[in-house]
């Protein structure tokens, strides 16, 4: 049967034919009652992409990232193996891709797949896991992070404060003053040794300290060359932060993983050209890496920043040399940055309803769209795990009913009955 593939141009596909493709689902032909799937719809993940799945709550947005999850574990092992996929996971519902999806068994039948459970690797804050273990959550390993490896801007925006105001401008002379692997007691304790406002210096000191409760950080930190390994899938589970400061905290968690895989990738990549030109038959040492980031619109706003904002714009402004590949996820796409949106190649897009989400997309993609946007998702049957797929690669647009998952799904809504 022909098939779909989307995010690959034409020079690729006469190069690469079948191969490096991802089954993600059908085309949807007819509407109304005459509404069936037919060529099956297959993505590139040889080249990098910057993907961006959109739609309202319930409608398939987290089910469809772990849908490309589990497509990339299931490649030949000589194309998975130069691959890797990095997940933030905001709800704490991925870890169930361990699991066979047996509650689907006949339907998974029905498209010629079967239940299956994937070897991912789900990594925990070092200070959680009593939480975890507590409410007999599994998990496999522990992440944390060097105090050392925070600058000003990443301290200030963790904290709450600003750069130029007094608490930032406190910080900032203390951590110009640190050296070596610190931690966060020295920190305030050099904090203490400014000639500052008193009342500032204990406002600071004391941040500093309910700092130490969120259980990020160690005086080791974590190697992310233990994450970027060839074929690997890993989980952050970062659910478990509440209150005012827990988006702070997931922000600069999210920020310092892409900034360390960015810098990884940047150095693997200069290694890789000196052995193309040398012409040196090495094998990559750092696998190309796909992140997956829910709840998008949280990390990269409209308006305002966070923690993980200026790196992910540089990541999704430059990832493609070094081979950094993003998959943002979102039931709010007018509230995700422009940059996000505008450097998309590939939109999948369930249902909306709020106009001003339908707008955000409207402003991309409309020289080669016969009608508006909003039709062709009118169009798309009340099902869930429809969707158009919006492809910037062939400047084609299709509607598709995503394949259902092999693994079990941890995000389903839980029913009072």
């Amino acid at each position: 049967m022909p098939e779909i593939i989307a995010g690959r141009d034409w020079k690729d596909m006469q190069e690469f034919k079948s191969k490096g493709l991802l089954d993600i689902g059908k085309n949807i032909v007819g509407t109304g009652t005459e509404t069936h799937t037919t060529t099956p719809i297959k993505m590139d993940v040889l080249r990098p992409h910057i993907v961006t799945i959109v739609g309202k709550r319930g409608s398939g947005k987290s089910y469809t990232g772990m849908v490309i999850a589990e497509e990339i574990c299931k490649l030949p092992e000589n194309i998975r193996n130069n691959l890797c996929v990095v997940t933030i996971d905001t709800q704490g519902v991925f870890w169930t891709m361990k699991y066979p999806n047996n509650k689907q068994r006949d339907l998974l039948y029905q498209w010629d797949l079967k239940p299956q459970g994937f070897g991912v690797e789900e990594y925990i804050p070092v200070g959680q896991t009593e939480n975890f273990d507590n409410a007999d959550i599994p998990y496999d390993k522990t992440f944390s992070f060097k105090p050392s490896e925070l600058n000003i801007t990443d301290w200030c925006y963790a904290l709450g404060f600003e750069q130029n105001e007094l608490e930032g401008i406190l910080l900032s002379r203390a951590l110009e003053k640190m050296e070596g692997n610190y931690s966060i007691d020295g920190i305030a304790k050099k904090i203490n040794e400014q000639d500052f406002d008193e009342k500032i210096k204990l406002k600071v000191e004391n941040m500093l300290l309910n700092a130490k409760k969120w259980g990020i950080f160690s005086e080791k930190g974590t190697d992310i060359y233990e994450f970027l390994k060839p074929g690997k899938l890993v989980i952050f589970d970062v659910s478990l932060f509440s209150g005012g400061a827990g988006w702070s905290v997931r922000s600069l968690i999210i920020g310092l993983i892409m900034k360390k895989i960015y810098e990884a990738r940047i150095l693997a990549r200069k290694e890789e050209e000196i052995a193309t030109i040398e012409d040196l038959n090495k094998k990559r040492k750092i696998p190309l890496c796909w992140i997956v980031t829910d709840e998008a619109h949280n990390f990269v706003p409209a308006k305002g920043s966070t923690a993980a904002t200026d790196i992910t714009l540089t990541v999704i402004r430059q990832g493609r040399q070094p081979g950094i590949s993003q998959v943002f996820i979102t039931q709010m796409p007018d509230k995700l940055h422009s940059d996000v949106i505008s450097q998309t190649d590939l939109i999948i897009a369930h249902r909306l309803t709020s106009q001003r989400d339908i707008n955000s997309l409207k402003a991309i993609m409309q020289t080669y769209m016969l009608y508006d946007i909003s039709k062709y998702l009118d169009e798309l049957p009340k099902l869930k795990g429809t969707a158009i797929v919006l492809d910037d690669n062939s400047e084609r647009l299709y509607k598709t009913q995503i394949r259902p998952r092999q693994s079990w799904h941890g995000g389903e809504s839980p029913v009072a009955l």
